[in-house]
């Protein structure tokens, strides 16, 4: 079976609303879809693993990052030759290493960069980062765009870098902004409507996804590196410096006009 030739896809963890998302997408593209989901706790049987991924020409985890390298050892022994193992986590060189080190196989990962609701408009691009075997990252990148999504290639420590940005340290800089921001007494009665955007933009990282942003914060090899640069630039507010730190902020807009 070549890598162009996929048409089974397995589905660890569909129950998930990421997994759910990434099956009704794959199932919508023609592909045949099989689920398990938790392989890896103790009524987990090889029967169940073995019927799920047996025939996958994809077997792809959407499970918490934390679970990845067992999920990976479960279903080693039970994928075919060739089969392809991937991931979803929000971050990529641990988990790639995991998978590398159960499966002797294909490997591949990605991030999906949105959640299980994508915003209307919102181009929900999917990184793909190889792991090992010639055209696995071709083949999987093919059957993200053919279920209409936008996979675009990185290597994991690009990644992990910029994620150690986009999430990580929006994470922690917004966490330690509105915790600051607390001790100013009466300073409810003060609400602009900027900040008013900043707390409702914080409200549900902070409200129902908190375990999950300190999680993949936690397992990202290039965050503490990443906080050291940002306290930098704090360093030069601190100094007084603000039109430097403005004008390297407003590369963001400098194209776009």
């Amino acid at each position: 079976m070549g890598f162009a030739g996929i048409k089974n896809i397995a589905i660890v963890g569909a129950r998930g609303q990421m997994g759910a998302l990434f099956k009704r997408a794959f199932h919508k593209a023609g592909y045949a879809v099989t689920t398990l989901d938790r392989p890896y706790r103790p009524d987990g049987s090889d029967d169940a693993i073995r019927a799920a991924v047996a025939a996958a020409d994809l077997a792809l985890i959407s499970v918490p990052v934390t679970a990845t390298r067992e999920v990976a050892q479960a279903l080693a022994p039970h994928l075919k030759p060739g089969a392809i193992l991937c991931d979803v986590c929000s971050v990529k060189v641990n988990p790639l290493a995991q998978m590398l080190a159960a499966y002797t196989g294909p490997v591949v990962g990605t991030h999906p960069l949105f959640g299980p609701v994508i915003p209307e408009g919102f181009d929900p691009r999917v990184a793909i980062t190889p792991g090992r075997g010639d055209g696995a990252a071709e083949a999987v990148a093919d059957v993200f765009a053919r279920s209409g999504f936008s996979p675009f290639a990185s290597t994991a420590e690009e990644h992990d870098r910029a994620m150690a940005v986009v999430q990580g340290l929006n994470f922690i800089t917004t966490t330690a902004y509105l915790a600051a921001a607390r001790q100013t007494p009466g300073i409810e009665n003060f609400r602009t409507p900027s900040f008013e955007r900043r707390l409702e933009a914080a409200r549900k990282m902070l409200t129902q996804d908190r375990e999950l942003f300190q999680l993949i914060s936690e397992d990202n090899p290039f965050l503490q590196e990443t906080v050291r640069q940002f306290t930098a630039y704090l360093d030069l507010a601190a100094g007084g410096d603000l039109d430097l730190l403005s004008a390297r902020a407003s590369w963001w807009w400098r194209n776009t006009a």
